[in-house]
Order: structure tokens, then C-alpha cells, then sequence
């Protein structure tokens, strides 16, 4: 469940009339515990509560539900529960019907509440649910139910109005909820005069079916659409309670009015969602949040849009806030300097293209308007209209919905700050009517002109795409302010790797890249941003921070797109590292992504990010930052075909190709042998990536061309040769059909080891603090989800065994999501190694064979076993130590300090061993490699 269902759910139950028996198991399904595990609570076999009433949840909760006016009591005895302490509780909870109290045990941070009002207080226990706490959430809950009461609504109306639902009608439907959210925020604000107006109005002059709401609220927004001085002329006339509402317009109310019709439990929502306290929202939080609720496929993901404000400013502050907060410390009380210092706040653009709900926009006109209010305490201007106008934050946005709650949180946030600022006379005084400009554009950001949306000189702004088929139709054009100020370019556009794009996403990438690169079909969707951005960029002085996938900055990616960027004058300004995007899924479930900045005015340094494991932000002021996001300069790693140096040559393991047939599980290689014992001579084991990491036995059949007809004469073996034949010569894929003339052996045969095979998994967690390597004998068949060395030296085993490695392929390497994917040209064959004395090997060598007979201590755990972070025998992590030491000594003649110092000095190697390498001369009939 993620949070608006858990808003959603425990609301309803406070609504129940109390059951004390059924109250905790009540309260733990509205938090997703799923039935069986309530029932095996109800049973009391899970159950080891010792206090009366209580029900305890192992791990999570102790719930105990007690006599009028002892709750306080019960609280104090659920805290001292031997029981409490046994089943590790996170939260305790005693209630009488009447009062409600809990506690965080790890924090001893308490709630106390009446019952009915501990819904304004779910996201004090969101982390039963395991959802990460978020301060903005846990301090306001208003967001997260409105959107909980908003989405009930609009499911509703679609019920009742399945037309509204169509493509024709959907932008209407759109446009209706936002004009709710106006109205509900409005009343609560003093924007409408009358405390509850408009929630009022609703329930006084609809019937209580909802029979006649839609003509109650169609009135409502008619008023709203008409001037006062207007509404005597107006036929037909407006009824009296509803001329009471002011002239809004600005395009909200214009054009038709039509409504939905309502429900009787429609009308119910409607007027729910009124009865809460809009006063309280923060339009970037509730904006961001709601974005899903009209958008059918995305529902189930309600709530889970949400980022969070410190997120934003990771973007935000290094892109031009902290300049603006550097130079406002600087001016002091000085009134010159601050009056240049608003003129050119005042001239800023900010331009989100991916705008979304414009969480991203809001956020940065608050957090200006801040800067500002400071500017004009100074100047002892404290209730001076600001100088920034909204129409300076710029977005574009694909959808409808988002892009009209994009607008109207900018509204609000224009208000609050105005409340907050100047006081609520001034705000109010010059609120209404609003703007009729539409700053937000809907349409395709990647089809669209971005210098006609956001010009850096001239006023005039005329939307226009590279066909009539993107280009937004009946928007108006609107003028800049303040022409000719810097432009910053922000936002989280959507990701979507290569492989889950749809044709139209594709046709996008194809229309920006295909007369730049051929490779352009391997970048991830978000580089589309990017180079528009560059684009953008070679005719104006601008700066772009946009959200992305780090996979952009690591592997095959980084030399498609990234010499684009730098060969349009842009270089990286500044970037966040991998970390976690966090949302308000259960489960911590996020993305991993970096913060990447470009721009075409770079300082003399730049600014490099880390979070670190605690959420803390480490800071680095570096001369260069590369491709890779690393303080280098800037080189692209290229596949090499083979190593430069003596290291082995790593190939792919064999891939069979074969419908299962030529494998065996443990069990059909018994019933083989029993049958036929000569089969044995044709059975080998068999090394995939599960029998590598986690030790499982699988076998498969291996026959050389010569020994096909010996093997024939086994039924078994025939049969399942034939299977092979058959599937590949029916095989959809033209590759694998030519194989059908060899059906006995694997579709592609690598190699065989002499002697042994170095194996390295080709996809491992990055929570393992070092590769997966293995050594195997000779008679093991390594398959295609391994690469391995064949007979290569054991020192080998110990470089790629380290640490230096395991940062050099996390770096330059390909991930799936955020595991590794080992490349053998892009890892192996490019890591840069120092030249090696024979005393050299033959330390490495006894290293990696003190690793081996750690891991041989501990027989029969597995890769898996051994190399879980937390379960790491002391032995083995010792002998992973001494060969980080004696590698990292034969680097820089000490340790490294970090994984920042170990790729600076892998880069620096790899840069010499690149201009080495093309500094050799070439030799008649030989071909250099490429780096």
C-alpha cells in the first residue's frame, strides 16, 4: 500500500463505530498487512502480548486497547512489556475509543490525540507500512489527504460519467478537478469571502443524492466567470448564493462550465474534501502527489509521485540558489548591491521542460520569493510587491492534469508567499482577478522548440513544434516581464531505459538523434533532455540540472551521448553521485539517480556530491568533473578488444541456445546413468550465473563433433539432441536456426580450460563489497551469464578480486537497475593496471590463494553466503584486506582513502595508458586498437 491508500484506510476505520476487540486487527489491515497474517494473529499463535487486550506484531507493533481513562496507563505498561522488548517492536499504541496515544520506542516521540482525529496523524506511523517517514508528510498530513479524498472523488465521477473518461472529454474532466482545488483552497484562505463558502454552498443547495450538484456547481463557476459590474446584464440571472462568489476567470472558469453529474456518495467525497483545512496545503507536495490521480495506469501509483524538498534542492541550490544566497551575504545592509541583486532575481527564468505538477517550479519561486523577502527587510521595503513574476517559471508538461496543477500551484504558492510575506490585506487585495496567461505549456518536450517556449531575448513567445501533430494548439502567446536574464533549466524528466521505450518515446530519441550518432537507440530516454538542453544552450549563456538515471554516466552510454554535450561548448558544472530517489512507495522503493549539470559558462571549479550511507552530503570543489561523474578530466573509456598487457584474455562463457534440452538437473543425470553408464563420458557440470553465486548443481550434456554417434547410441541423449534440432530449426531468431545442423553441442563454444577457469559473474549485487570471482576445474563448463579466464594466471583472480576493481566496473560499466554488469572490453580489457614486477605477481598470486582458503574454511557455503555484507567470515574479509593493501601499495605506495581517490587515480592511469597506447607507432599490417 502506499501512503494516500494508508490515509485512505485508517480514515474510514475512524469513522467505524469503535470495536475494542476488533480495533488492532482493524488498524494493522488498513496498514497492508495482508489477511493471513491477521489471522494468524486473531488465532493467537503469533500473538505474544502479554498485556491485557493487547495484540503485538513482531517487529513492528503492540497495540492494546483499554478501559475509559487508562490509556496513559496502558501506554506506560506496553512500554515496559517484557514482551515489548522480545518481539522488537518499533511502535506501541493503547486506546480507549475515546483517546488515542502512541509512541515511537527507538525515538520516544509520542502522539495524543482524541480517536476520531488520529488520522491527521498516519504518517507518524507510515514506517509499519515500510515507508521512510517524511518530515513534510509526517508534519502536515493535509497533502496526502486531500489527493486520498480528491481521487475517491474522481473515480467516482467517472463511474457515473464514463464519457468524461474519454480522450475527447478527459482534458475537461481535468479541468473540472482543478477547478475544485481553486474553489477548495479559496474558501479556506479568504480569497472567497465567508468562512466555508463554496463547501457550504454544496451542501446547502444540492439534494443529498447529488441529483442536482452538478447545476449547484456549474452556477458556481458561471459567477466566477462573469465581472461583478457584469452580473446585473446576465441572462439568465444568477441565483442570489451564488452571486456571492468574486470574478476569478484568469482561464480557470472560462469557457464551458458543464459538470459531471454527481453520485450521492460522489457528493459525499465533494464535501469531505472541503471540510479539510486547504489553508494548509504546500502546493509542491500536493501537486506532485496528485499528478497520478488521472492518469488510469498510474493510480495504483497514487501518492508514490511524490519528491521530496530536499531532493528538489539538490537540484535547485547548486544550479543558481546558493549564488543568489553567496551574493545576498555579500551586499549585507548595503542598499545598491541588494536593489541590483532583486533586479536580477527579477530577470530570472527558471524552465522545467518535464514539468510534471511543477513541484520543481514551485519550489524554486518559493524559495526566491524567500531570498527577496530578505532583500526588501533590508531595504525597509518589507510590503513591496514582489518584483518576480510568476510567468517566469516556465514549464512544459505532456499531460493535461499535471499541467493544469502545475499553473495552479504556482497560483498558490504566489499567494501563500504573499500572505506570508506582505500580510493577508496586500495578498488578497491583489490576488483576483487572475492571470489569463497560461505559462505552462502541454505537449511533447522533446518535439517541441524550447527557444520559442523560454527565449532568451525578445518578450514575445509563440509555442511552436516540429510538426503540426506536437505543436499545442489555442495557447496563448505571452510576454516576459523582464526580457534578456539567466535561464536555468531544471527538472526530473522520465527515464525509461532503451529496452522499455515505446515507439513513439523511440521516434523522439530518433528525431534528436539519428543524424548524430548511429548508436542513439542504446540511450536512455532521459538523454533526450540533455541534449535539447545543450541545444538550447548554443544560443544563449544557460545553465541545465536535470534528475537522471546514473546509467547515462556509466557504460556504452557515456561515449554515445556525452561527446554531443561536450562538443556543443558544454561541460559538467556540477553532479550528484548515485543515491537513492526515495518515494513514498512501501519499501523504500525508489530508483537510483545522479544530479547531472551542464552548462556552457563554467568556473574555474566545479562542485561533486556524494550522499553518504547516513544522508549526509559530502561536498568536493574539483578542477574537472567527467562523463563519469568522476573529478577527472575528460576521457571516454572505449571497449578495448583484448588487453594491452599480459593479464589473461577474458571471453564470454558458452551459450547453448538449446530449449533446456542438453541440460540435467542432479536427479535426470542419476536416471541417465542408471539407464546407460556410458552416458557419464558426455556429462559435465555446468557453471551458470545460480550455480556460481548460490552454489546449485546443474549438469549439461557436452559432445565434440567426432563423438556425436557414440552419443546418438544413448536413447536418452538422441532424444534430447533431436529436441534441439527441431527447436532451433523452428527458432523465430535467424541466427539460431544454422545451428539446427549441429544440435549436439552449445550454439557458441568460447573455449575450455587445460588446467582451471577464472570465473567472474556477469551480473552481481552492488552489495557486495567485491566481484564475484571463483576458480574452477577443467571438467566445468562455464555458460554465457559468466565470463572466464581459461588457464590465465592466479594473479589475475586478485586484481579482479579488489576493491579498485569493483569501483572501476561499477563506474565505466553498464547496471541493471542497481546491480553490476560486468563488461569484459569495457571492465576488464580498459583497468588500468601498473606495470607488474615478477615480486609483484607473486604476491598477488599468494593473495588470491589466501582468499581461496578462506572460502575453503568455510565449505560448503556459497558465493552468496560468504560475500553477504553482513555474514562476511572475519578470515576471508582479512584476506581481502591484505590484497586491497598490497594492490593499492602497488598503485600509490599506500592505501587509498575512498573510492573518490581510487577512480581519480584509475582515470589518471587509464588517460596515460590511452596516450600511450596511441603514441605507439603502427606497423605495416597491424591495426591499432581503439581506447
Amino acid at each position: 500500500m502506499n501512503a494516500v491508500e494508508i490515509e485512505s484506510a485508517i480514515s474510514d476505520l475512524a469513522l467505524l463505530p469503535f470495536d475494542a476487540a476488533e480495533f488492532p486487527f482493524q488498524f494493522l489491515a488498513a496498514f497492508g498487512n495482508k489477511p493471513t497474517a491477521i489471522k494468524r494473529l486473531r488465532a493467537g499463535n503469533n500473538n505474544i502480548s502479554d498485556v491485557p487486550g493487547g495484540v503485538l506484531q513482531r517487529n513492528h507493533i503492540h497495540i492494546a486497547v483499554c478501559e475509559a481513562e487508562q490509556v496513559g496507563e496502558t501506554l506506560a505498561a506496553l512500554r515496559s512489556s517484557p514482551a515489548t522488548s522480545k518481539g522488537k517492536v518499533r511502535f506501541i499504541l493503547a486506546t480507549d475509543g475515546e483517546t488515542l496515544e502512541a509512541e515511537e520506542l527507538g525515538t520516544g516521540e509520542t502522539i495524543a490525540c482524541d480517536y476520531s482525529d488520529f488520522p491527521n496523524h498516519f504518517g507518524f506511523l507510515l514506517r509499519l507500512a515500510g515507508i521512510s517517514t517524511i518530515k513534510e508528510i509526517k508534519d502536515n498530513p493535509i497533502d496526502v489527504r486531500a489527493t486520498s479524498r480528491l481521487n475517491k472523488l474522481y473515480v467516482e465521477l467517472l463511474d457515473e460519467n464514463p464519457e468524461w473518461a474519454s480522450e475527447e472529454r478527459r482534458a475537461d474532466m481535468n479541468h473540472f478537478m482543478a477547478r475544485l482545488i481553486f474553489c477548495f483552497f479559496a474558501e479556506d484562505t479568504d480569497i472567497f469571502h465567508g468562512e466555508g463558502i463554496f463547501t457550504r454552498a454544496v451542501d446547502q443547495f444540492s439534494e443529498r443524492d447529488g441529483s442536482n450538484t452538478h447545476q449547484v456547481l456549474a452556477e458556481i463557476f458561471r459567477a466566477m466567470n462573469i465581472p461583478m459590474d457584469e452580473r446585473d446584464a446576465v441572462q439568465p440571472r444568477l441565483p442570489t448564493w451564488a452571486s456571492r462568489f468574486p470574478y476569478v476567470n484568469g482561464g480557470l472558469f472560462s469557457g464551458d462550465t458543464e459538470v459531471p453529474r454527481f453520485t450521492r456518495m460522489a457528493r459525499t467525497y465533494l464535501v469531505h474534501a472541503g471540510n479539510l483545512n486547504w489553508k494548509q496545503i504546500n502546493p509542491d507536495i500536493f501537486g506532485s502527489m496528485i499528478q497520478a490521480v488521472a492518469d488510469d495506469e498510474e493510480r495504483g501509483a497514487l501518492g508514490m509521485h511524490y519528491t521530496s524538498v530536499p531532493n528538489i534542492l539538490k537540484v535547485l541550490n547548486p544550479l543558481f540558489l546558493d549564488d543568489l544566497r553567496e551574493q545576498l551575504a555579500a551586499a549585507g545592509q548595503n542598499r545598491a548591491k541588494l536593489l541590483n541583486l532583486r533586479k536580477r532575481m527579477a530577470r530570472i527564468r527558471v524552465f522545467d521542460p518535464a514539468c510534471g505538477s511543477g513541484n520543481f517550479l514551485v519550489i524554486a519561486y518559493k524559495q526566491m520569493r524567500e531570498i527577496e523577502a530578505v532583500i526588501n527587510e533590508r531595504r525597509g521595503e518589507a510590503n513591496l510587491k514582489s518584483q518576480i513574476p510568476l510567468t517566469n517559471f516556465r514549464g512544459i508538461e505532456l499531460n493535461h492534469f499535471p499541467a493544469e496543477i502545475a499553473r495552479l500551484a504556482l497560483i498558490i504558492a504566489e499567494y501563500q508567499c504573499d500572505v506570508l510575506y506582505r500580510g493577508q490585506q496586500d495578498a488578497l487585495q491583489e490576488f483576483l482577478p487572475l492571470s489569463k496567461e497560461n505559462w505552462i505549456i502541454c505537449g511533447n518536450a522533446l518535439r517541441l522548440d524550447w527557444l520559442s517556449i523560454c527565449p532568451p531575448t525578445g518578450t514575445s513567445v509563440k509555442v511552436a513544434g516540429d510538426d503540426l501533430f506536437s505543436t499545442p494548439l489555442e495557447q496563448d502567446e505571452i510576454d516576459f516581464a523582464n526580457e534578456g536574464g539567466e535561464t536555468y533549466i531544471c527538472g526530473n524528466p522520465p527515464y525509461l531505459g532503451s529496452t522499455w521505450q515505446s515507439s513513439d518515446q523511440k521516434a523522439d530519441l530518433e528525431a534528436i538523434f539519428s543524424k548524430r550518432t548511429k548508436s542513439w537507440k542504446s540511450l536512455d530516454y532521459v538523454a533526450g533532455w540533455f541534449m535539447k538542453a545543450a541545444d538550447y544552450g548554443t544560443h544563449t549563456q544557460s545553465s541545465a540540472a536535470l534528475v537522471c538515471t546514473n546509467s547515462i554516466c556509466q557504460g556504452a552510454q557515456v561515449p554515445i551521448l556525452w561527446p554531443l554535450i561536450f562538443s556543443s561548448g558544454h561541460q559538467i558544472s556540477f553532479a550528484y553521485t548515485s543515491f537513492k530517489w526515495a518515494n513514498l512507495a512501501s519499501h523504500n522503493a525508489g530508483v537510483t539517480v545522479a544530479i547531472v549539470a551542464i552548462s556552457n559558462h563554467v568556473g574555474k571549479t566545479r562542485r561533486l556530491f556524494t550522499v553518504a550511507d547516513d544522508c549526509s552530503t559530502i561536498e568536493k570543489q574539483v578542477p574537472f568533473i567527467n562523463a563519469y561523474l568522476v573529478a577527472a578530466q575528460d576521457v571516454i573509456v572505449a571497449p578495448l578488444s583484448k588487453p594491452t598487457d599480459e593479464r589473461g584474455l577474458m571471453v564470454w562463457g558458452n551459450k547453448p541456445t538449446d530449449g533446456g534440452n542438453l541440460f540435467l538437473t542432479s536427479a535426470e543425470r542419476d536416471e541417465i546413468l542408471r539407464e546407460s553408464p556410458a552416458a557419464e563420458y558426455f556429462i559435465k557440470r555446468f557453471l551458470g550465473a545460480q550455480e556460481f553465486i548460490r552454489g546449485e548443481q546443474r549438469y549439461c550434456l557436452w559432445i565434440d563433433d567426432a563423438e556425436r554417434a557414440s552419443a546418438e547410441a544413448i536413447p536418452e541423449l538422441k532424444r534430447r539432441i533431436d529436441a534441439v534440432k527441431a527447436m532451433r530449426s523452428e527458432s523465430k531468431a535467424a541466427e539460431t536456426r544454422p545451428a539446427a545442423a549441429f544440435p549436439h553441442r552449445f550454439r557458441q563454444i568460447q573455449s575450455v580450460a587445460k588446467d582451471y577457469s577464472l570465473v567472474v559473474a556477469r551480473v552481481s549485487s552492488e552489495n557486495r563489497e567485491y566481484l564475484p570471482i571463483g576458480l574452477e576445474s577443467y571438467g566445468t563448463i562455464i555458460g554465457d551469464r559468466n565470463f572466464a579466464l581459461y588457464d590465465a594466471p592466479l594473479w589475475n583472480m586478485a586484481l579482479i578480486a579488489s576493491r579498485l576493481h569493483w569501483v572501476w566496473i561499477g563506474t565505466v560499466c553498464v547496471r541493471m537497475r542497481t546491480d553490476f554488469s560486468y563488461s569484459n572490453t569495457l571492465g576488464w580489457n580498459t583497468f588500468p593496471v601498473p606495470f607488474l614486477t615478477e615480486q609483484n605477481k607473486a604476491d598477488l598470486t599468494a593473495c588470491a590463494e589466501n582468499i581461496l582458503l578462506a572460502r575453503e574454511a568455510h565449505f560448503p557455503a556459497t558465493i552468496a553466503d560468504l560475500y553477504d555484507p553482513e555474514k562476511m567470515p572475519d578470515n576471508l574479509r582479512a584476506a581481502h584486506e591484505h590484497n586491497d593493501e598490497l594492490l593499492e601499495r602497488i598503485y600509490i605506495g599506500r592505501r587509498f582513502r575512498n573510492d573518490t581517490e581510487r577512480l581519480e587515480k584509475l582515470f589518471d592511469l587509464y588517460t596515460k595508458m590511452t596516450a600511450a597506447e596511441q603514441a605507439k607507432p603502427v606497423t605495416k599490417g597491424t591495426r591499432r586498437s581503439k581506447a
